[in-house]
């Protein structure tokens, strides 16, 4: 069984992470005029979750070996049928190159690809006589 001061380690650490502190009593509270969250961020709901295993860190442990054989960040993408968007599980030393890289291929999306021309570009124009 897990020290009752590990957990509370790690949601102090979790929460200072985003310039939060840790909320004291906050899933045994319950009061209505207190947030449940596991941090006081104002607008942030953290919820910490400390674990012996996680079945979804040993999935991303089995991607982080195959992209070091690669030379690559693991990053794991979960979605879930009939549910839009997804989430990304990714070590928290490499979040912002993610969020860099999420930019990048949102700027890149916008714009055509070098060479590549759209498709009115490529019609003959016509006159109307």
């Amino acid at each position: 069984m897990t020290h009752r001061n590990t957990w509370k380690r790690r949601e102090r650490k979790s929460a200072r992470a985003i310039g939060a502190e840790r909320n004291i009593g906050s899933g045994s509270m319950g009061r209505a005029d207190k947030t449940r969250s596991d941090s006081t961020h104002e607008t942030i709901y953290l919820e910490c979750k400390h674990r012996q295993r996680h079945a979804v860190v040993t999935l991303w442990d089995d991607a982080k070996a195959k992209a070091k054989k690669e030379g690559k960040t693991p990053i794991v993408s979960l979605t879930q049928h009939n549910r839009p968007g997804c989430w990304y599980l990714v070590k928290d030393s490499d979040v912002e190159m993610l969020v860099a890289t999420l930019r990048e291929a949102k700027a890149a999306k916008d714009q055509p690809l070098p060479g590549q021309a759209t498709f009115l570009e490529n019609q003959p124009r016509s006159t109307v006589l």
